[in-house]
């Protein structure tokens, strides 16, 4: 590192808390010193009280572009100059493209989640898909599955804070998308959940379950129906709980840290103008994970 490192060398980074699992250092380095970048991108921990002190120091130092994870997702987006009409329709920013002076902010997850799936099979046009969550990531996936044809989307969410957050996401896509037929429920209504997962072709946990602990949520894997598409968004395991559940009845599952890698490549390829070296990330993260 210290022969990359030198007084030319412009920084990237994440801002959010936790972040000490996030693999998104290695991936990033080790993407720029492959590609031969000066390059060099950092993680630090900001609590959403410190948002808008994060943001001007990053401007003050220089910063190109950084990230942001929870829970400043939505703040940031309030800060930036400029937002993309994905970021604007979700109300939320995870990538911040730094230029000429100005924030230019963007939101890659849905796109990621979604370019993920299509890379292995799985399109989203004309399917029904039930999702997990009403938070940043969910309500990404949410409208980005919208924006790309989802036939029928059914959300379900604690009766939470985030539980508003998720009955406008509701009213957004029912007026960008008409076409879309989609609805909120308490997760607390299991028999209305196992209806909507029966008549589902994509099932997703966009909650935080399973991210610090081994839990899984709770729902009838045995009834699962076969062809149903099993989808996790949490970035730090390449096997939750609950993929591995739904891997005991040969269900066909995709796991967040591929998620994450897709969004960061998007990430790659706004700040810096070049392809992504997609295979390179998969090689860092599964070395940061020790997993191959």
């Amino acid at each position: 590192m210290e022969k990359r490192i030198t007084g030319r060398t412009g920084m990237f980074c994440l801002i959010g808390t936790p972040v000490g699992h996030s693999g998104s250092p290695a991936m990033y380095n080790y993407s720029f010193a492959q590609t031969g970048l000066d390059y060099a991108y950092l993680a630090y921990d900001v609590p959403l009280e410190k948002t808008e002190e994060a943001v001007n120091a990053l401007k003050v130092l220089g910063c190109k572009g950084f990230n942001v994870t929870m829970p400043c997702k939505t703040r940031v987006a309030e800060l930036v100059d400029e937002l993309s009409d994905a970021a604007k329709l979700i109300g939320a920013c995870n990538t911040v493209v730094v230029k000429d002076g100005k924030l230019y902010g963007n939101n890659t997850d849905g796109m990621g989640f979604v370019r993920n799936l299509k890379e292995n099979g799985v399109d989203v046009k004309g399917k029904k898909i039930t999702v997990m969550g009403a938070g940043g990531a969910a309500t990404a996936i949410q409208v980005q599955c919208a924006l790309d044809g989802a036939k029928k989307i059914s959300i379900f969410n604690r009766k939470d804070e985030f539980y508003a957050n998720g009955e406008k996401t509701v009213k957004k896509i029912q007026q960008m998308v008409p076409d879309c037929e989609v609805s909120i429920h308490p997760l607390e209504e299991t028999d209305a959940l196992y209806t909507a997962i029966k008549d589902s072709d994509i099932l997703v946990n966009a909650t935080p379950i399973g991210f610090l602990d081994d839990e899984k949520p709770d729902i009838q894997y045995k009834e699962l129906p076969k062809n149903l598409v099993v989808c996790d968004v949490i970035p730090n395991k390449l096997k939750t709980s609950f993929l591995q559940e739904a891997e005991k009845y040969k269900l066909k599952t995709f796991n967040g840290m591929e998620m994450l890698i897709n969004q960061g490549a998007l990430a790659y390829e706004l700040w810096t103008g070049r392809k992504a070296p997609v295979e390179v990330m998969k090689q860092a993260m599964r070395k940061e994970y020790r997993e191959s």
